[in-house]
């Protein structure tokens, strides 16, 4: 509250009550320090010491011997961590390419045709179905899938006996030939429901009056899909897309579930031939090098991913000023 007095001719204002203690700048620090010290540890610290390790020539025990950049020249040459890393190629189609796409497609579905004809429960219900396979743990998906590819007695192979197809019966995680397509189709069934649910949630945010007026001067659903639903959920088309396909590159547990590597390295990536390296031939040193140069790898692909999409937000931006 404000009092004006006259002294003297002059007039004086006096601010009365209590004064609002100022907040400490640097107390919001302290809300981050949990996050700051975690990430400290369970990353940072991590990645500092298997780099370190990984200029070491090394079994795991003993005193480590200091052999510079040999292991990383010897990964250069090496012919198995280049083909690991094709396929992992490969998995970057089956759980970013494809879940991507195919998200898409059934999330404008879900949210423009079964939520409108049949309710929105019904579509709920189905986005949780297509979900489910994310919530599995991948050793009991893994399990169920090499039951259903199995050989003798397999699901997949008993159902094409049933409906007279013996000709396309297959050794599904044996055969070289069929063995890295198997488990890219068990990844695009484990990783679809991700795409899916982010796609819906971006749908929520569009204005409906775009459809509404769309669908009124005669467009049909593919138009307002391909001139409306794309642009309008674009940057969940960047999250997925990045979030996706460092997923691929770092897959471990389907592999070493379904194929352990084989048959004949031709399911073989990155992250497992890391730790075939490091636990089973004992070459700490060489398994350290393949793990930091993925890790390099990845972190480089998220910097440039976030830069695109800071680019391409800020140009849209400007189209909209």
């Amino acid at each position: 509250m404000t009092v004006t007095v006259e002294r003297g001719g002059r007039v004086v204002e006096k601010h009365s009550g209590t004064r609002r203690p100022r907040r400490p700048r640097d107390s919001y620090a302290l809300f981050l320090l949990p996050g700051v010290l975690a990430f400290l540890v369970v990353v940072v610290v991590p990645f500092l010491m298997n780099t370190g390790v990984s200029f070491t020539d090394w079994q795991g025990v003993g005193t480590p011997e200091w052999s510079g950049l040999a292991n990383y020249r010897e990964l250069m040459d090496d012919s198995e961590f280049w083909a690991s890393f094709r396929h992992s190629l490969f998995m970057v189609v089956a759980m970013a390419a494809v879940p991507t796409a195919v998200g898409l497609v059934l999330a404008a579905a879900l949210f423009d045709f079964v939520g409108k004809h049949f309710g929105t429960r019904t579509a709920a219900v189905l986005r949780a179905c297509f979900y489910l396979p994310q919530v599995l743990p991948i050793a009991v998906a893994g399990i169920v899938w090499s039951w259903i590819l199995a050989p003798e007695n397999g699901s997949l192979n008993e159902l094409l006996k049933a409906v007279g197809l013996e000709g396309f019966q297959q050794d599904w995680l044996g055969d070289p030939d069929f063995a890295l397509y198997s488990v890219m189709g068990v990844m695009v069934w484990v990783q679809i429901g991700f795409p899916l649910v982010v796609f819906m949630s971006g749908l929520q945010r569009v204005d409906p009056q775009l459809y509404e007026a769309a669908e009124l001067d005669g467009a049909g659903w593919w138009r307002r899909f391909w001139h409306i639903t794309l642009p309008q959920i674009r940057p969940e088309i960047y999250v997925v897309l990045l979030w996706c396909t460092i997923a691929a590159l770092k897959v471990f547990g389907a592999v070493y579930v379904l194929t352990k590597g084989g048959p004949g390295g031709e399911t073989n990536v990155p992250s497992y031939f890391s730790f075939t390296t490091f636990f089973e031939k004992t070459q700490v040193g060489y398994g350290a090098a393949i793990s930091t140069v993925l890790t390099v790898i990845i972190l480089a692909l998220a910097l440039v991913g976030l830069k695109l999409q800071t680019r391409a937000e800020d140009a849209e931006e400007g189209l909209r000023v």
